[in-house]
């Protein structure tokens, strides 16, 4: 089995000290977490954690099996890329006179589908959403006019098929 991208979604209680047992069952493996993010989710009072990886499926299957046997954890599952819609966002502050002064700046942002957030006199901001190659893509395509500061948002995902975690959590609340 060959790797491939695969996005874990984790439901769980919100506990201190979750996150660093769940980065511990990584780093036992050796396996780098790509991305990471952490949000509420559609259930009251339960977090999400969703982690990108890029392994086999035998090691993620394993890794899964791990995180379930936290206490807190509700439910972890695995996708592929296929199975998913997803997203990034990155922030991108320039020099604002390249705004004005380099023409393909306002075209890399027009191609870009990026939205200019804020210009003031010595910078200005560029929010872009989409996947991780596009945000790379315009990266890319600034890095030779200079980029002042840059950041990118972990994956934010949904499963395209209905997640049984519903029904789960509407036992783990009457229980």
């Amino acid at each position: 089995m060959g790797k491939q991208w695969y996005t874990i979604s984790v439901y769980s209680e919100n506990h201190v000290g979750l996150l660093n047992r769940i980065s511990g069952i990584f780093l036992k493996r050796h396996i780098n977490i790509e991305s990471l993010n952490v949000s509420k989710s559609e259930i009251e009072g339960v977090s999400k954690f969703t982690i990108v990886v890029f392994t086999t499926e035998d090691w993620t299957r394993k890794i899964v099996g791990q995180i379930e046997k936290q206490i807190e954890v509700i439910k972890a599952y695995y996708h592929t890329d296929d199975e998913t819609i997803y997203q990034e966002s990155a922030l991108f502050k320039i020099a604002s006179h390249l705004l004005f002064d380099e023409r393909q700046i306002q075209n890399i942002i027009k191609e870009s589908n990026a939205q200019i957030v804020t210009v003031n006199r010595e910078f200005f901001a560029l929010a872009k959403t989409g996947r991780r190659h596009e945000i790379d893509e315009m990266h890319d395509a600034l890095l030779p006019y200079g980029i002042m500061q840059f950041v990118r948002s972990g994956r934010i995902a949904v499963t395209k098929a209905t997640m049984p975690i519903s029904e789960i959590l509407q036992e783990f609340q009457e229980n």
